[in-house]
């Protein structure tokens, strides 16, 4: 076929899901001519499966792209139809905002911003090659034959490289939601050296609501006081909706028993898929088989829009031909007459080894390459956009021959999620949770604007208006933090106002900072009684509590950072001939030879490396350090 020149470009990217929308426009608001490439443009953003964002672990992740001047934050306040924050039982280290999405909605808006974002040329086509000159990037080929130069490629390709649909016995190539899929890009990649793996995930049935009878089901409210996940928004606290209900059901036994005799036709027990699939997210035939002993597995009817009665059966994705998915369907209270539009099905794709990647998702062997989301490993819409701004912001930085941009652990989930992937690699779809985080009492959904805004401005992506907005705001919060730190009431004073909310009295004078750290005082409490001067927003209020009530806790784990950070900063020299360090194991020479580690922090953490290697190499580089002053001394 033959190839002809459509033009350069600073980078191109390819694929426009929630990875490649954050990636493009992160390129192109820094200032890069920008190429984003759709083989659809009616799949840019799609939420080909839950029509949400965010949830435990990944609610803080999106609070942390907005934070940096993402995009996705600021466009599900735009499309939420319902919004709940989850946790909030526990500690708001773990409290995580979670929306549903009128998924149309989401897919416009988006696409709306790509099409009127400057130096950002939004493009359908199927890329199915990518130009490579001397072991570095130089472009992209389309099915078509047009070539599109490029000094660096982001490549976000989700679910659709080589895909391959799965319901029961039958098995055909397509993307998600019956898209076309990307297969000649995958076999090019292999042809470039690239050690690519096969990845599973699944979706439920769409159903008409009208097919279904609430009253057998429990009714999911959203949350009365709504909380926006843009800090945009935060700061007038602006954001009223008309929200929807979703609805709670069970599976039973008879569920369970039509689902057992029919494994044999699973794709998934019959031996067709041989991607590995999400741990945390599988399948309903995959439940009924590992947790024997239930009786019952939840399941959530989301709607996926207002303009449509389409509902999402969240909990329930299986590989299973459409009879038996009828049949176990209507055992459900609730589903008895289900009318289902669209079938359940299971997808395997392509996706590249994390650990071929740079903790600033630069592949290792082809310079300017730089990938992001589901190609990465990783699963969810959330995981996938942290990786796309990521990527984005590092490309244009390889190119501006400035330092890369990494987030470590103690910084932020997104921080934790790509050293997780990079690190540590995954034998699974990977799923950011709290329970990953070492630090997450600082790394709350409350104060991501605190610890990531400032680093946004100054690589200018975080706008004038939007960084006037969080210095107005961390002024409030100093400024409320040092009025209770500082007031002070005497025990007669106050004594009327404990014995309302049920605190024992005081005998000496305090300060309404110690009064807080009681547990059975709010801070909204304090308020009603100690009024502050300002107009104070639910996100100044929320971050006042948590940091003077947790104040000895969040001590703790800043002690704990510090001692972390020792050896993050401990960095490795990139030639290191880790194979001839005696006295390492074969297992960590081969390990840190392959990972090569930025830093001892970095290789403590990979598998296979353990603490006994670490000493080894801690050693090793103290002898090293001596002999080198030794000969400069010479």
């Amino acid at each position: 076929m033959e190839r002809y020149d459509m033009g350069q470009y600073d980078i191109v990217v390819v694929g426009a899901g929630h990875a490649g929308c954050e990636a493009g426009l992160v390129c192109a608001r820094l200032g890069k001519k920008t190429a984003l490439f759709s083989t659809h443009l009616e799949s840019i953003a799609m939420m080909a499966c839950n029509p949400s964002v965010g949830g435990t672990g990944k609610g803080h992740l999106v609070r942390e792209i907005d934070a940096l001047g993402g995009e996705m934050g600021i466009n599900i306040d735009k499309a939420f139809i319902q919004s709940r924050m989850l946790n909030t039982a526990k500690g708001p280290a773990v409290h995580s905002l979670r929306t549903q999405a009128d998924k149309t909605r989401y897919h416009l808006e988006m696409k709306k911003v790509l099409e009127h974002q400057e130096n950002l040329d939004l493009k359908q086509g199927e890329v199915v090659d990518i130009l490579v000159e001397q072991g570095k990037i130089r472009g992209v080929v389309l099915r078509t034959g047009a070539t599109y130069r490029a000094e660096a490629v982001i490549l976000a390709t989700g679910t659709f490289l080589k895909g391959k649909i799965f319901i029961g016995d039958s098995a055909y190539d397509s993307g998600p939601n019956g898209l076309a899929p990307a297969i000649e890009l995958g076999d090019n990649l292999r042809k470039w050296g690239m050690n690519l793996r096969r990845f599973k995930t699944g979706t439920p049935a769409r159903a008409l609501a009208q097919s279904l009878d609430y009253e057998k089901m429990e009714e999911q409210k959203g949350d009365s006081l709504i909380v926006p996940f843009s800090f945009m928004n935060d700061m007038n606290d602006k954001i009223k909706r008309q929200q929807v209900s979703c609805w709670l059901s069970y599976t039973n036994e008879r569920t369970h028993e039509i689902i057992r005799k029919n494994f044999g036709r699973s794709a998934l027990f019959g031996g067709q898929i041989e991607g590995v699939g999400p741990r945390y997210c599988p399948s309903i035939e995959d439940k009924v088989n590992r947790f024997s002993d239930k009786e019952r597995h939840q399941l959530f009817v989301e709607p996926e829009g207002e303009m449509t009665d389409e509902v999402y059966i969240q909990g329930m994705s299986t590989s299973l031909p459409e009879d038996v998915q009828q049949a176990f369907y209507k055992t459900i209270p609730g589903l008895e007459n289900i009318r289902i539009v669209r079938p359940a099905y299971a997808i395997e794709y392509d996706c590249i080894d994390p650990t071929d990647l740079t903790l600033w998702l630069e592949y290792r062997h082809l310079e300017n390459l730089f990938c992001a989301g589901q190609f990465n490993g990783s699963s969810g819409y959330e995981e996938a956009a942290a990786q796309g701004l990521m990527a984005g912001i590092n490309a244009c930085r390889k190119l501006d021959k400035q330092k890369p941009f990494i987030l470590d652990r103690s910084q932020a989930y997104i921080g934790v999620l790509i050293d997780d992937l990079v690190t540590k690699g995954t034998p699974e779809p990977y799923r950011i949770m709290t329970s990953r985080a070492e630090y997450r009492l600082l790394l709350r959904q409350d104060n991501a604007d605190a610890r990531l805004t400032e680093l946004g401005w100054q690589m200018g992506l975080v706008t004038k208006d939007r960084y006037e907005k969080f210095k107005n705001k961390q002024r409030v919060i100093t400024e409320e933090i040092q009025r209770l730190t500082h007031q002070e009431v005497t025990p007669k004073e106050i004594e009327g106002f404990l014995i309302e909310w049920g605190s024992t009295p005081i005998s000496n004078r305090t300060t309404l900072a110690e009064l807080l750290k009681r547990p059975e005082i709010t801070y909204e409490k304090i308020l009603s009684r100690f009024p502050s001067q300002e107009v104070l927003s639910m996100g100044v209020k929320t971050s006042v509590e948590v940091t003077l009530k947790y104040e000895g806790y969040i001590e703790k784990q800043l002690q704990q950072v510090q001692r972390f950070r020792k050896l993050e900063e401990r960095q490795l020299d990139p030639e290191l001939p880790y194979l001839s360090i005696e006295g390492l194991r074969l297992e960590a020479r081969q390990k840190l030879e392959a990972h090569r580690p930025g830093s001892l922090g970095q290789a403590s953490r990979i598998s296979g490396v353990s603490p006994a290697d670490i000493n080894v190499l801690l050693v090793y580089l103290e002898k090293r350090k001596r002999m080198e002053k030794e000969s400069l001394s010479q």
